[in-house]
């Protein structure tokens, strides 16, 4: 009996530290979690007077099944009563371990290796920084990467941010999220 347990406690504690070592990680240079995102990545619009350049990300981690990433970045807290779509990217290669500062400048549907930047809710195909309601309380934006099983989502040209949230989330097998915050 004493060699049964002490096989399932290695068994456990093995497993463990192996899931512990898969855990998916994301992290920017540009943003700080849970600090003030800075006007270079504010939107340039609705009234708002940002440089709307893109923050870099990066991730580590992607458990085991991992064929593709997505990444969004949505403000719960916009008054829309669903929140808002501030950017989404689908197909992302699993070669891929982050996106520099300025990656989707390009407003179009198809970026480089098969990359398919979603219509925000701005109305753009690539990111559209934060730009809360003028003397609105900080509103949150959460910067997530998700690890999916599969490599490629069918998403086509018109296809709406939430559609494409919800095949993001038929198919992730790992996600990570950071949140930034910005007033004004």
């Amino acid at each position: 009996m004493k060699i049964k347990s002490l096989i399932f406690i290695l068994l456990f504690v093995s497993c463990s530290v192996a899931h512990a070592q898969a855990a998916l990680r994301i992290n920017s240079v540009d943003i700080a979690p849970n600090a003030t995102i800075d006007n270079k990545f504010v939107f340039n619009g609705f009234g708002c007077s940002g440089d709307n350049t893109s923050p870099q990300i990066s991730w580590s981690g992607a458990p085991i099944g991992t064929k593709s990433f997505a990444y969004t970045v949505y403000d719960p807290d916009a008054p829309t009563g669903s929140g808002w779509w501030h950017y989404l990217a689908v197909n992302i290669p699993v070669k891929y371990k982050e996106l520099p500062t300025s990656f989707s400048s390009e407003n179009t549907f198809s970026v480089k290796d098969g990359i398919k930047q979603i219509r925000n809710d701005f109305g753009i195909r690539n990111f559209g920084g934060p730009c809360p309601p003028q003397g609105d309380k900080a509103h949150r934006y959460v910067f997530t990467i998700y690890a999916l099983k599969v490599e490629k989502l069918d998403v086509s040209e018109n296809m709406p941010a939430a559609n494409a949230g919800f095949l993001i989330n038929q198919n992730i097998v790992g996600k990570a999220t950071f949140t930034g915050f910005y007033k004004r």
